[in-house]
């Protein structure tokens, strides 16, 4: 099948190798166009772009997805299909039907449940114990084309959205095959979303990944395990804030005020106190710094038993 694909992040890159190695033909690949990034601000190519340009494959990077001239470019390409996976742009429904079989996405939760931008950010902030990748057809309305396939995926405890990403762009791949086998051997069944379902996983951001120490012990380390490794849950400790990873619940009372500094030494890490208890961070990321051991920041004064986080 000729198949026109569109992606950016490393998220999209297994599915993108995917379609190679099962014989389709990528007549092209669209990603967003380089983008300044790292502290000096040099352009940088996105994930999909490189691994395209690893195998060869055409590479579009329109500013815009749109106009006619665009879509006469795609349109030379003859795709018999399009398929989306975290392309990061809203595509007009000239764009989706253009290609004859139309346009797939390869969504990061099982539909209708958390449509929208941050969906495996999302499902671990919200303490979800299950979540997986759905395989769509695309309508101009956000995440709600009718389903194709589907493949549920449990939460690890501990599981940040870093290593579910990485879990989940490896299933997304899988399944996009699976759906295109069955669109090939005319067993694809498509099902509506039931609307009364649709939960929503809107775009997060640095105030998003602000921790609030009053919430209780899950709920602070569902945030930060979520917000791994970007944006990075944070807060500010002596007016400087402090990006914290890895965390680890500990239920047990403390009777101190929340954001409170409850340990702080090489041997027991850096403890802080929650609404309903503590919690323990194996790594944290001082501003102006890289990420690095608790027990190393502490080492070199980074916090103190009785410094409050806030």
């Amino acid at each position: 099948m000729k198949v026109l694909f569109w992606g950016t992040p490393d998220f999209a890159v297994p599915s993108l190798r995917a379609l190679t190695e099962e014989g389709h033909e990528v007549v092209g690949v669209v990603t967003q166009p380089d983008r300044p990034a790292g502290r000096g601000r040099s352009l940088r190519s996105s994930a999909v772009k490189q691994a395209a340009l690893a195998d060869g494959l055409h590479v579009l990077e329109p500013e815009g997805p749109h106009g006619e001239d665009f879509l006469g470019e795609i349109g030379a390409l003859s795709p018999d299909l399009s398929v989306v996976v975290a392309y990061g742009r809203i595509l007009r429904r000239e764009v989706l039907d253009a290609p004859p079989r139309g346009s797939f996405n390869v969504h990061a939760s099982l539909l209708p449940a958390l449509r929208g931008a941050a969906p495996i950010n999302w499902a671990i902030i919200r303490g979800m114990q299950w979540t997986g990748v759905t395989v769509m057809r695309m309508v101009e309305k956000m995440d709600a084309g009718p389903i194709l396939l589907q493949i549920e995926e449990p939460i690890a405890s501990g599981e940040t959205a870093s290593d579910l990403s990485v879990r989940l762009s490896d299933v997304g791949a899988q399944a996009l095959i699976e759906a295109l086998a069955l669109l090939e051997g005319g067993a694809l069944e498509e099902r509506p979303q039931d609307e009364h379902l649709a939960t929503f996983a809107p775009k997060i951001g640095r105030e998003t990944a602000r921790v609030d120490w009053t919430a209780s012990t899950s709920e602070v380390a569902n945030l930060v395990r979520g917000m791994d490794a970007v944006p990075g849950a944070w807060s500010t400790l002596e007016s400087r804030p402090v990006k914290l990873f890895r965390p680890i619940p500990d239920d047990e009372s403390t009777h101190a005020e929340p954001g409170s500094v409850l340990e702080a030494d090489d041997s027991a890490g850096l403890r802080v106190a929650t609404g309903t208890g503590a919690v323990r961070f194996s790594e944290v990321q001082p501003d102006g710094k890289g990420r690095m051991a608790a027990a190393a920041w502490i080492r070199g004064r980074g916090a103190m038993v009785g410094q409050r986080f806030e």
